[in-house]
C-alpha cells in the first residue's frame, strides 16, 4: 500500500475507518450530501470571542501524529461536513476555508456548504492553508494583527514553530495554544467517546525481545546523547517498546498512551482500566499513570531536574534536555518548557522498531505464505464468478470477500488497511477507496487492482497485484511488464551497507524511463511487525528523507513500483521485501554487501506479461519466484481443486 506522508498538502495523513477488527467490514456509503455547518460555526465563532482567537486552525490530526484516527478525533469533519482523509479547516470570525488535495476536489465542493470556501491545493494561484491564514492574521492598512488559535495537541512541535515565526513575521499578533480544543465544546454530548478497548501483551513467541531489554537498550541511547530522557508519543512506538498491542486506532493494533523513560523510570500514560491482570503483571516494575497526566507530569520532571541530573559532572555544565520525536505535538513540547528543554529527534524507538529480530523475521515469512494462500484463493474465486459463472460483482463485495478468506487463517487479526478493490480506470486512483454505492462492478474485460493487507500476530502484510480476467491491450501489457521489470530490479539489487532507499529507487523506474513513463508516488516503505503497515524511517522514493538513513539487515520494506493512465487503467506490483547481508565474491572497502528476501507468495498475472520483453536473468527470477510460491502455498489446496488449478497455472513455467 501507498504511503500518505509525501503529499501537496504537507503531512495529511489521518483517516476516519471502521473499528479495527476480525470481522468482515460493517461499510457505510460515503454521504455525499451537502452538510449544513451554519449552527456549528456560529457556535465555534461564539467561543472564539470567549477565548479572543480571531483565526482557529482545525487539523485532520490526532494528538500522537497517527496516520489513521479513531472517530472522537474527526474534528476537522465534523466542524467542516468534509469526510475525506485529507484537509484542514480554518475558521475566522466571517470566513471559513477548507483545503484538500485533488483527490477530493469533486467530493469536498459537494460536501461543503455556502458557509466555506474551498482551497484547491496544487492549483496555480491558490493559497495554501498557511498561507490563507497568515493573510488573515496580518490584514495590513494599519490594521493590528490578529491571534490564531489552536489546539496545540494536534500540531508538532516543528510545525507550530514554523507557523508562530510565518505569522509574526507577516505582521499577525500570535499564534495561541487552545488547550481546551473549542470543536469538541461544539460537538458536544455527540461526540464518540474516545476508545477504551483493553491493551494486550503480545507473548515473546512473536515479539522476540521483552520489553525490559528494550528499555535498557534505550536508555544506553539516552546516555549516549547526555539525555535526561525521552517522553514518547507516538502509538506504535509504545506499543512495540512495551510488547502490547491494542484496537483503539482502526487498523492499527495500538492502544492511546505516552510513555516516558529515564535512566532510572519507566512510566506509562494509560487509563488503567484498559489493563487486565496479565497485562498488569507484564508491566510490573513500571509505573502506571492515567492517560491526561502526561502534561503536568513531565512539567514538574523538568522542574525538578538538577542541573547535573544527578552525575558526578560539575554543576556547570549545561542541563540535559529530553527528547522528543520530532512528530510530538506541540503540546508536549510547551509542557517540557519549549527549546530550552528538548531537542526534537528522529526517533530513536523509531530507529530500532524499524530493525526486526530473528523472531519478527520469521514470522513476516510465515504470515505473508498465509496471506498468500488467502489471495490466491480470493483469485481464483473471483475469476471463476466473472468467468465461468457470468457473476456480477462490485468492487466492494471483493474486498468483502477477501476478508472473509483472510479471516480463516491462523493468527489473523484484522486487516491493515482499507482494501484497495479497483477495476478499469478507478485503479488509476493511486489511494482510491471503494464504498457501497459509490463504487464499480468489476469489469473482466479490464484491469482490477487489489491492494490489500491483514494484520496476523506474527506480522503485518501488504500486497498489490494487478489482474486481467479478459484480453489485455497492447499498452496494457507492455506497461505491465516494464513495471515487473522494475520490481525484479529491486529486488535482485546488491548493494553496499551504508546505501539508503533514495539511491536505490531509480533501479524501480529505469525500465519505464527507458519508454518515456513514470509513476509518481514512493517505491517502498518500512512494513510494522503486527504493527503499523506504514512504518518509519526507512523507504525507497525521492523524499529526501529517504537519503538520511540507510537501510541495515532486519529492515522490511514495500517494493512497489506502478504505472497509470488516467481514466484507462492502473498497475501496481506490490511485494514485501526484507533486507539481508549476500555474500560477494568482493567486498570492496571490507564493507557488507546486502540485497532483500522476498516474502509475498502469490503469482504475477500471465496475462499481463510479455515474455518476449523479459531479458534471461528476468525469466529465470520469475520461474524461481513462481515455484517458491507454488511449493509454499499448495499444501493450503489440497482439497480446494479451484484454487489449486489456478495456482498451477499462474505458476506454469516460461
Amino acid at each position: 500500500m501507498l504511503s500518505r506522508v509525501s503529499r501537496i498538502l504537507g503531512n495529511y495523513p489521518s483517516r476516519v475507518v471502521r473499528s479495527f477488527t476480525s470481522s468482515r467490514p460493517h461499510r457505510r456509503p460515503v454521504d455525499m450530501e451537502t452538510v449544513d455547518t451554519t449552527e456549528r460555526l456560529r457556535q465555534l465563532r461564539g467561543l472564539m470571542k470567549q477565548q479572543k482567537v480571531d483565526i482557529y486552525i482545525v487539523p485532520s490530526e490526532d494528538a500522537h501524529s497517527s496516520e489513521y484516527i479513531a472517530p472522537t478525533d474527526a474534528r476537522r469533519e465534523f466542524i467542516s461536513g468534509f469526510s475525506g482523509s485529507a484537509g484542514t479547516a480554518v475558521i475566522t470570525l466571517d470566513k471559513a476555508a477548507l483545503a484538500t488535495d485533488g483527490r477530493y476536489f469533486n467530493q469536498a465542493s459537494k460536501q461543503l456548504d455556502s458557509n466555506w470556501e474551498l482551497l484547491k491545493q496544487g492549483l496555480q494561484d491558490v493559497p495554501t492553508w498557511q498561507e490563507w491564514t497568515i493573510d488573515r492574521a496580518a490584514p495590513g492598512d494599519g490594521t493590528p494583527g490578529l491571534t490564531v488559535g489552536v489546539d496545540p495537541t494536534t500540531i508538532t512541535a516543528p510545525e507550530g514553530r514554523k507557523l508562530t515565526e510565518k505569522i509574526k513575521k507577516k505582521g499577525g499578533k500570535e499564534l495561541v495554544a487552545v488547550s481546551d480544543n473549542m470543536v469538541d465544546w461544539v460537538w458536544g454530548k455527540q461526540k464518540p467517546a474516545r476508545p477504551n478497548e483493553p491493551a494486550k501483551v503480545l507473548g515473546q513467541e512473536y515479539a522476540g525481545k521483552n520489553y525490559q531489554d528494550k528499555i535498557e537498550e534505550l536508555r544506553k541511547e539516552l546516555d549516549k546523547k547526555k539525555a535526561a530522557g525521552f517522553v514518547v508519543s507516538m502509538l506504535d512506538e509504545i506499543a512495540w517498546l512495551f510488547n502490547l498491542r491494542g484496537s483503539d486506532i482502526p487498523y492499527n493494533p495500538v492502544f492511546f498512551s505516552y510513555a516516558v523513560v529515564t535512566p532510572t523510570t519507566v512510566t506509562l500514560y494509560i487509563d488503567e482500566s484498559k489493563l487486565g491482570e496479565n497485562a498488569k503483571a507484564h508491566l510490573m516494575g513500571v509505573t502506571i499513570r492515567p492517560y491526561n497526566e502526561v502534561f503536568s507530569d513531565i512539567a514538574a520532571l523538568v522542574k525538578e531536574q538538577p542541573a547535573t541530573n544527578g552525575s558526578k559532572e560539575p554543576a556547570s555544565k549545561p542541563k540535559r534536555k529530553y527528547l522528543t520525536s520530532t512528530k510530538a505535538s506541540w503540546a508536549l513540547s510547551r509542557a517540557l518548557g519549549g527549546d530550552e528543554n528538548v531537542d526534537e529527534v528522529r526517533s530513536l524507538i523509531g530507529d530500532a522498531k524499524a530493525v526486526k529480530n530473528a523472531t519478527e523475521l520469521e514470522g513476516m515469512r510465515q504470515c505473508h505464505i498465509r496471506d498468500g494462500a488467502a489471495l490466491i484463493e480470493y483469485f481464483a474465486w473471483l475469476e471463476d464468478q466473472l468467468i465461468a459463472q457470468e457473476a456480477t460483482l462490485d468492487e466492494v463485495q471483493g474486498a468483502d470477500k477477501l476478508e472473509a478468506i483472510r479471516s480463516k487463517h491462523k493468527h489473523f487479526v484484522g486487516l491493515s488497511f482499507d482494501t484497495i478493490s479497483s477495476t478499469g480506470g478507478n485503479a488509476a486512483v493511486i489511494h482510491y477507496k471503494p464504498e457501497p454505492g459509490n463504487c464499480s462492478t468489476i469489469d473482466p474485460k479490464q484491469i482490477y487492482l487489489c491492494d490489500s493487507g491483514a494484520q496476523y500476530l506474527d506480522g503485518t502484510t501488504d500486497t498489490t497485484r494487478t489482474m486481467h480476467f479478459g484480453e489485455p491491450t497492447e499498452m496494457e501489457r507492455e506497461a505491465y511488464t516494464l513495471v515487473l521489470k522494475g520490481h525484479i530490479a529491486l529486488d535482485l539489487a546488491v548493494f553496499p551497507k551504508g546505501t539508503s532507499g533514495f539511491a536505490l529507487d531509480t533501479l524501480a523506474r529505469q525500465h519505464l524511463w527507458a519508454h518515456g513513463l513514470e509513476y509518481r508516488h514512493g517505491t517502498g516503505h518500512g512494513v510494522g511487525s503486527y504493527l503499523n503497515v506504514h512504518e518509519g524511517p526507512i523507504g525507497i522514493g525521492t523524499r529526501i528523507q529517504y537519503s538520511e538513513v540507510p537501510l541495515s539487515v532486519g529492515n522490511v520494506i514495500s517494493n512497489e513500483p506502478g504505472y497509470y493512465e488516467d481514466g484507462k487503467f492502473g498497475i501496481r506490483i506490490e511485494n514485501i521485501i526484507m533486507v539481508r547481508e549476500v555474500e560477494t565474491k568482493h567486498k570492496f572497502g571490507e564493507k557488507p554487501y546486502l540485497g532483500f528476501e522476498h516474502v509475498t507468495m502469490v503469482p504475477m498475472c500471465r496475462k499481463l506479461i510479455d515474455v518476449g520483453m523479459l531479458t534471461g536473468v528476468e525469466r529465470e527470477w520469475l520461474n524461481t519466484y513462481h515455484k517458491e510460491v507454488l511449493e509454499k502455498t499448495k499444501k493450503f489446496f489440497e482439497e480446494d481443486e479451484r484454487s489449486r488449478g489456478w495456482l498451477e497455472r499462474e505458476c506454469a513455467a516460461y
